[in-house]
């Protein structure tokens, strides 16, 4: 049987290092956990005793395609409160966690073929993703100096259809303000090319505030998720705010391609959004964790770092130690027990250089995993 072009899609390194890291823990060792973006803590608790409530009363069936009216509801009022924005919620779409929100905004906004911008490094699964439904990801190597974010001169330079931009950005962990988001907006309009907003990791802030695109732009898509600040990866539940006139050709959408997101899940996001305490804990310990990560890691010879300013990863240039990222990190965990991410998955050209450290994980690991970082590279030599 013949396989289509569109499926022959790279894998997706990071889930690759989870498995060694599972056959390493099989095998009775104990690996510290610094690959996965993925925080250790469950759903918030009261995410949890609404869920078990409900499902003794609820069978839990389809719901309407755009998602729970309630649910698009209070995310509406949660741009109110982070944002001050008055947010129409009939422009929230909930969606099958941001990877069905990429899925739906490609599919909406461009034909086989278009050329859509984003960065590099960048999330992996961006290139996948389009490539899989025949668009071309066009990677636009960024800078230092621009903070690893795309400049407005490249949409035109690229001949681009869209650009997407994270914000925080995976894997550098980079923000951009209100006045370089709004230059990448109209530069992006400017060429008549549609602008996507990745916003997963908005809440995860810690010097500054994130800001929104729909901020500078209601001509715009926004993806956000539940699963970084609300610690919801498993349950698959994100959202997507579009112009009101995309409303319906994205529920459309969504009926023939997932029917609706899962239901269960998004009762549990509900109740998620009224967990603000809790989940502000968890970025207290995502706060503490990034300063033990700006310590240790330079101690460790991982100098060359950009400091974060919000999610939950450091990016490092570990060109002077390797050529081959893959291997470095594969000597990494089967010598260390740490499991890292090489930076092939985020930057097909440079990632051989670059490697990626999440810090997502509870403080005690994270010393740990530093620990003995700090170890091996003496062991290699790479530090006296």
């Amino acid at each position: 049987m013949k396989n289509s072009t569109r499926g022959t899609v790279d894998p997706f390194i990071v889930m690759d290092v989870m498995e060694l890291a599972r056959q390493a823990e099989a095998e009775g060792r104990h690996i510290i956990h610094m690959e996965v973006g993925q925080p250790s803590t469950s759903a918030p608790a009261k995410a949890l005793d609404s869920l078990k409530q409900s499902l003794s009363t609820d069978a839990m069936g389809y719901t309407v395609a755009l998602g729970l009216p309630a649910l698009r509801r209070k995310i509406a009022d949660l741009y109110g409160q982070w944002y001050n924005l008055d947010l129409d919620p009939a422009r929230v779409v909930i969606t099958p966690g941001s990877s069905g929100a990429f899925i739906l905004a490609f599919t909406s906004l461009f034909d086989g073929g278009q050329r859509v911008g984003i960065g590099a490094p960048g999330y992996p699964s961006y290139r996948q993703i389009l490539r899989a439904l025949d668009l071309q990801a066009v990677d636009i190597e960024t800078t230092l100096e621009n903070r690893f974010q795309p400049a407005p001169s490249d949409v035109a330079a690229h001949d681009l259809a869209g650009l997407l931009v994270a914000s925080p950005a995976n894997p550098t962990g980079t923000m951009l303000d209100r006045d370089a988001l709004g230059a990448l907006i109209g530069a992006t309009q400017d060429y008549g090319a549609s602008f996507i907003s990745d916003e997963i990791y908005h809440g995860i802030e810690y010097d500054a505030k994130a800001v929104t695109a729909l901020e500078l732009s209601d001509d715009v898509y926004v993806i956000n998720s539940f699963s970084k600040y609300f610690s919801m990866t498993g349950w698959r539940v994100g959202w997507m705010v579009v112009p009101s006139d995309h409303v319906r050709r994205v529920e459309r959408l969504v009926q023939n391609m997932f029917i609706c997101s899962p239901h269960a899940s998004q009762v549990a996001a509900l109740a998620a959004l009224d967990a603000g305490d809790e989940l502000d804990e968890n970025l207290a310990v995502y706060r503490r964790n990034r300063d033990i990560m700006m310590q240790g890691l330079p101690k460790a010879g991982f100098a060359k770092i950009a400091p974060p300013d919000g999610a939950f990863y450091v990016y490092a240039d570990v060109s002077e130690f390797t050529d081959n990222s893959l291997e470095f990190a594969r000597d990494i965990l089967d010598s260390a027990g740490v499991a890292v991410t090489p930076g092939l998955d985020f930057d097909p050209k440079r990632g051989a250089t670059t490697l990626r450290f999440s810090y997502a994980r509870q403080t005690a690991d994270i010393q740990e995993g530093l620990a003995r970082l700090e170890t091996f590279m003496r062991q290699r030599g790479h530090i006296a």
